[in-house]
């Protein structure tokens, strides 16, 4: 007879969690870190036993919203490689479905998460609970169903005989390189609660050996000829070639070969700014070298990116007619996208074998002498750009806090973002100088991540500093983190840029022809709507103060100079400070060569309107039928 041993299952669940382990190429990590949550009726007498009485073996952290918590597991993840995560319990009800959001982010980032969120009774007997989703239609609905469509793996624990099973498959795809993001458990409240003679089988250190899979021989061969029949070759590096830890083998590709390699908003960092075929950021938020390059590029080698309308500028980018994709990615899925010929691997692995197969070669004389002609041009650019005024601007410019940031932070730091103007101005501006400094979660782009992410970066790195940069907009939608990073000990630097409301989609706004409507932060004056009148009064906001009540030192810089100070003092600082600027919604940095499809309305009776129209349909012409 196996061995047994007494257990509920949420005890049984927690004691398995503890015993995780990832390891890749020989390193051996803790995959499940801690557990952040907030208690309720519909998790504490279960969960929150269980993480009570193994409080010693898995570390447990309060949060004070349950999206916040899963962006900070998020960001926890990406600083670790994807190689270890945290999990995040709530209650049944609203606490369970605040989770969603964070669960979309995790999964469109291939980003594993571990989410427990409480759920209704199995047993049904006092149906219904108090927060219980009613339907005429199916007796087992729950609103943890809503995890389903952004979940990598869902299962709902009925039995306490489930929980082995599903907890083996839970861990599968959170080590897995390919089909990893949010994985959902399901947890009634009866069978959290409920006790069960478990295998002691179950609760054995189990270690998950995350390997490094070679794309298939003949299609390196293949691929080979094409590079070696390339005449204007661009490698495409997104947020898998830091997963896989491939920096420096693209470093020695690039350099060997002379191909050039543009950045994805992920894959901002894959290779340092210095290095002498880095051009920079591509796409919709890319910059003039790239985006150059990649208009007469023949030969396009994606490595580690899922090629978003963002990356292609709409499928406008690449204007070669005969342009020809070479995908490396460990997902077969994102391998196949743009027709291209799938090398369905390892990064590091697959970069290595291809380097083998081409020794000799280097692109030609006049590809070379292009890239360092755009590259140097590019690098004028943004000095030129984020270069001081002749005269100091009030208020200050976005660009110009930028480049003081970009001065100030060592390369160890890592800057955090994710919505607004902000993370456009910083794929162009920024040059990383670690594979770790550029932190920006654009796959989802969610408006409140970036405290919280910045929480879960210095979670996971606390040697290093961490500066999150954050719009008006994003940070009063979600600030809770500032308290958390306080209680935990955890100082980040937060940049509250105000520009009195949103800024991003206000340009966004005048570009289809409405004046900014429904972005601007004013008060109604007699009745009358002024949100698209920039001279209406300003809502009387205290942001320095609220940063304050949340536990935060504060420091407001109203010029460049106070700016750079306060950050110095801010990077070694043992509390969370808040830095407060206020900018120019109005100022922007170029869009370098570069479209976003947004349609405008095909009829208007707003002659501004009618005017963007006719520059949509010019642009859409530009717009290839890349699969």
């Amino acid at each position: 007879m196996p061995q047994t041993v007494r257990l509920t299952t949420a005890q049984a669940l927690v004691k398995f969690l503890a015993a995780q382990h990832s390891e890749r190429d020989g390193i051996e990590a803790r995959l499940i870190e801690g557990v952040f949550g907030i208690f309720g009726h519909g998790n504490v007498a279960g969960l929150g036993e269980a993480l009570y009485s193994a409080r010693e073996s898995m570390p447990y952290h309060m949060a004070r919203n349950e999206q916040s918590m899963v962006h900070t597991a998020v960001g926890f993840a990406r600083m670790r490689n994807r190689l270890s995560t945290l999990a995040c319990t709530s209650s049944v009800g609203p606490g369970a479905t605040n989770m969603v959001t964070g669960a979309a982010l995790a999964t469109i980032n291939r980003l594993p998460v571990l989410l427990l969120p409480g759920d209704v009774f199995a047993s049904r007997a006092p149906d219904p609970v108090l927060q219980q989703l009613e339907s005429g239609a199916r007796g087992d609905i729950s609103v943890n169903d809503c995890f389903i469509p952004v979940s990598r793996y869902f299962d709902r624990i009925a039995r306490p005989e489930q929980l082995g099973p599903a907890a083996l498959n839970a861990m599968r795809v959170l080590t897995s390189p390919a089909d990893t993001g949010a994985v959902t458990l399901a947890l009634p409240q009866d069978v959290q609660a409920e006790a069960h003679d478990f295998p002691t089988e179950l609760f054995t250190r189990r270690v998950w050996r995350i390997p490094r899979a070679n794309a298939d021989a003949a299609a390196l061969e293949r691929a080979a000829a094409w590079i070696r029949g390339s005449h204007r070759p661009l490698i495409v590096a997104g947020g898998g070639v830091t997963y896989s830890g491939a920096n420096a083998a693209l470093a020695a590709f690039a350099r060997d070969l002379g191909i050039p390699v543009a950045e994805t908003q992920a894959g901002k960092g894959s290779i340092p700014h210095t290095h002498a075929q880095s051009v920079g950021a591509i796409g919709a938020t890319g910059g003039l070298a790239a985006n150059r390059i990649a208009h007469d590029a023949d030969l396009v080698i994606g490595i580690g990116t899922r090629w978003s309308d963002f990356t292609t500028a709409s499928k406008t980018l690449f204007a070669d007619p005969n342009v020809r994709f070479i995908n490396i990615n460990v997902a077969e899925f994102d391998a196949y996208k743009n027709a291209a010929l799938p090398l369905t691997g390892d990064a590091r692995t697959t970069i290595t074998a291809l380097s083998s197969l081409l020794g000799g070669f280097h692109v030609s004389g006049d590809w070379s002498s292009a890239v360092v002609r755009l590259r140097d041009e590019w690098n004028a650019e943004i000095d030129s750009v984020t270069a001081p005024d002749a005269t100091p601007a009030t208020p200050l410019r976005q660009r110009h806090v930028i480049r003081a940031v970009n001065d100030t932070v060592a390369a160890s730091d890592v800057v955090v973002c994710a919505a607004g103007s902000m993370p456009g101005d910083l794929h162009k501006l920024w040059r990383a100088t670690d594979p770790k400094q550029y932190h920006v979660e654009y796959g989802y782009s969610c408006m409140g991540y970036e405290l919280a992410g910045a929480l879960g970066v210095k979670m996971a790195a606390p040697e290093r500093a961490v500066v999150a940069m954050v719009g008006d907009g994003s940070y009063l939608m979600l600030n809770d983190a500032i308290t958390t990073s306080v209680e935990e000990n955890m100082p980040i630097v937060v940049i509250l840029v105000d520009n009195s409301g949103y800024a991003s989609i206000g340009n966004l706004a005048r570009s289809v022809g409405i004046d900014g409507f429904g972005t601007l932060y004013r008060r109604r004056d007699e009745g009358i709507a002024t949100d698209s009148h920039p001279d209406g009064p300003r809502l009387p906001l205290d942001l320095p103060g609220n940063a304050r009540s949340l536990g935060a030192d504060v420091v407001i810089a109203d010029s460049i100079e106070e700016f750079t100070k306060a950050l110095h003092v801010a990077r070694t600082a043992t509390r969370t400070t808040v830095i407060c600027v206020t900018t120019d919604r109005y100022d922007g940095v170029p869009g370098y060569d570069s479209w976003w499809d947004v349609p405008v309305a095909q009829v208007s009776d707003t002659d501004a309107v009618v005017a963007a129209r006719r520059d949509y349909e010019t642009a859409i012409k530009n717009r290839r039928p890349l699969q």
